[in-house]
């Protein structure tokens, strides 16, 4: 009776696998000959039911077929370019695979019935199996992962023949155990010949197995394990437990019973397990590599109004092939449409569902698919809107977006009759990605622009600085003309050197002017040919000659240079005025003026006799923009704007300095 269910179990899957077979559409040689070969083990199945008394050499007959059209298969598993079966049995090798189970149909007829002979026929074709598999599975490469599950049914069955013939070989009789254990090892092992089958490719083969199916074929085979397991323990508790032990096994038998009912009518955990099934045991309904780049190339490629939230919104609404979409914004209530595909405009059922989907979006980030609204409402907890309204809005699914955690918006989707999705696990995972590139997509455009503004004020204050700075230049000449200007009023001299510098004021007040109205002005002025010494000697006596100490000029040998010469003024005003703030009245500040060894440069020493500056004041601080140890009597601009004009005409600022001692400043210009 037990062998009885066993074969009875194998004939029933063999054969549905067999009619699974046969409806596929695919041609394939290796498809033919597995349906040969499952045909041949479903025949194998039956023999028992279709032989009153099953003697042992009808056993070994449907032992042999099968084995022969499962070695048949597995020579046209040698190679993956065979086309027709004619190929196959043209080779050689063929024929010495087929050549045991041909043997041993062929002995009953050629007089050898020793049972010891079929016995070791079949214990070496078991081995002769196992030689093949190793064979296929060295040569399969790549394909070793699609083939694993083939090899471990085949080599498994094998193994079990192998023990089966190997004790019967010992004894001279077939152990009617393992007879009666053949049916149900068989059975057993047809879900990795499903797998097999399933995952490789080139047999033309592809098997579809709903979804549905496996999900309740899974809880009958968890049921039937726990129903299993709670049968064990209550035999267990009815055998040790006594007096006790038939109440205590009926209790467990119904509490047991009660547990399973619920989990099968609870929603969450056949969600659960159908989720679980779909993501491990199914294809996915996209190809994500596809589909990436796909998203990718929509968001590089910009709307013809440079409008980033339209490629955005177009970018999401094409990942699921819908066509009307628009992107919207939730600020303080209000809804502002920042995009809009083929979507006509929101109107007040619309707007009204929409606001309360944004309440509903500041507590959680779940995609709303109105139809399951409708359907389905309470997979929305926490969702309130009016249900009445769902069915004057025209779209179907919509996604929120969020900024840091943050509800920001939403994009809001309708696809057609053809397009339109069931909203699944897969679909939520798959949005959710798109959502999430999407989403740094806008918000890093949005950051973006608030640099490129920040970047504007930062370089109109960076004008306004430099602009400060050239007024306390022109401060300093005026407050040099007033304090002079009691002493000298009644020199002549004095009156046009009061003039002439008034002029250099005006024409230095009109330039900034002019840069202050003019965004594209450029901060230079003109080049020309300018007499260094010259220019150095003219801002000495106009604008350092009233501080203390004096500055000196020295000049050793100078050739001209083209430069900018109110722009070499103010470095050098910059560079002495300070070295003047550095010493003390009674120390030394002197300039030196000669022409480099390799007449390629000029070269100003500034020279004083100051606090000097350690090297690391000079490393991170001295050329450091807006960074002054004045307070606020400075801005902290003259070194770094001297340094930077210098280096932008092909010269250099280097600076030697020892604290308490003094520092040199040296302007390389270049002569070229």
């Amino acid at each position: 009776m037990i062998a009885t269910v066993g074969y009875a179990i194998s004939a029933i899957g063999y054969a549905f696998l067999l009619l699974l077979l046969l409806t596929v559409r695919k041609s394939g040689l290796a498809k033919y000959l597995l349906i040969f070969a499952t045909g041949a083990t479903c025949l194998w199945s039956i023999t028992p039911f279709v032989f009153a008394a099953l003697s042992v050499e009808k056993l070994l007959l449907f032992d042999n077929i099968k084995s022969f059209f499962w070695l048949l298969f597995l020579a046209s598993c040698l190679k993956d370019n065979f086309t027709n079966i004619i190929e196959v049995l043209c080779r050689k090798q063929t024929w010495l695979i087929l050549s045991l189970p041909i043997i041993a149909i062929s002995m009953p007829y050629l007089g050898i019935e020793q049972g010891s002979w079929r016995f070791l026929i079949q214990t070496v074709l078991a081995l002769q199996v196992l030689v093949l598999l190793e064979v296929i599975y060295r040569q399969a490469g790549e394909s070793s992962w699609a083939l694993k599950p083939l090899i471990i049914y085949l080599a498994v069955i094998s193994v079990f023949e192998f023990v089966t013939f190997a004790d019967a070989l010992m004894v001279e009789q077939i152990n009617t155990n393992y007879i009666a254990a053949r049916g149900y090892v068989y059975s057993a092992l047809i879900p990795l010949l499903v797998l097999a089958i399933r995952r490789v490719k080139n047999w033309g083969v592809d098997i579809y197995i709903s979804r549905d199916i496996v999900m309740h074929s899974t809880l009958l085979m968890v049921a039937g394990g726990y129903l299993f397991v709670m049968a064990m323990l209550g035999y267990a508790v009815k055998y040790f437990g006594g007096q006790w032990g038939s109440a205590i096994q009926v209790v467990l038998i119904v509490l047991s019973l009660s547990l399973l009912v619920s989990l099968f009518l609870s929603l969450s955990f056949r969600t659960k397990i159908k989720v679980f099934i779909t993501k491990h045991f199914f294809a996915n309904q996209f190809d994500y590599r596809i589909e990436w780049l796909k998203l990718t190339h929509c968001l590089n490629t910009r709307e013809s109004d440079g409008n980033v939230y339209a490629s955005a919104l177009r970018g999401v609404i094409q990942a699921i092939d819908y066509q009307i979409g628009c992107l919207i914004q939730s600020q303080n209530g209000e809804l502002k449409v920042l995009a809009n595909i083929d979507k006509p405009a929101l109107n007040d059922d619309e707007q009204a569902v929409l606001l309360a989907f944004s309440a509903f979006f500041t507590s959680k980030n779940w995609i709303i698919d109105i139809e399951e609204l409708r359907t389905q409402p309470y997979v929305y907890e926490g969702l309130k809107v009016n249900h009445s309204l769902l069915n004057s809005v025209s779209f179907h699914l919509v996604i929120p977006i969020f900024n840091e955690e943050k509800f920001w918006g939403m994009a809001v989707m309708q696809g057609s009759d053809n397009t339109r999705k069931k909203l699944n696990w897969e679909l939520r995972d798959y949005l959710t990605a798109v959502n999430a590139q999407i989403s740094n997509f806008l918000f890093h455009h949005q950051a973006a622009q608030e640099l490129a503004e920040n970047a504007q004020f930062a370089a109109f204050t960076r004008m306004s600085a430099f602009i400060v700075h050239d007024l306390k230049n022109v401060a300093a000449q005026i407050n040099l003309i007033l304090s002079n200007a009691k002493q000298h009023k009644d020199n002549p001299q004095f009156i046009d050197d009061t003039f002439e510098t008034l002029h250099h004021t005006k024409v230095r007040m009109d330039k900034m002017l002019y840069q202050l109205t003019e965004k594209n002005a450029s901060l230079d002025g003109f080049d020309s040919l300018v007499n260094i010494s010259e220019c150095v000697k003219n801002v000495v006596e106009q604008r350092c000659g009233s501080y203390l100490p004096t500055p000196s000029v020295v000049v050793s040998s100078e050739t001209p240079a083209v430069l900018d010469k109110d722009k070499l003024s103010n470095v050098i005003y910059h560079l002495v005025s300070n070295a003047q703030q550095a010493t003390s009245d009674d120390g030394k500040v002197d300039i030196e003026i000669q022409l480099s060894t390799d007449k390629k440069y000029m070269l100003i020493n500034i020279v004083d006799t100051g606090i000097g500056m350690s090297e690391d004041f000079i490393r991170t601080r001295l050329f450091k923009p807006f960074d002054t140890t004045k307070g606020n009597a400075g801005m902290g601009i003259g070194a770094f704007d001297a340094k930077a004009y210098l280096e932008r005409i092909g010269g250099q600022l280097l600076v030697q300095s020892k604290q308490q001692q003094g520092s040199i400043f040296t302007l390389r210009i270049p002569t070229d």
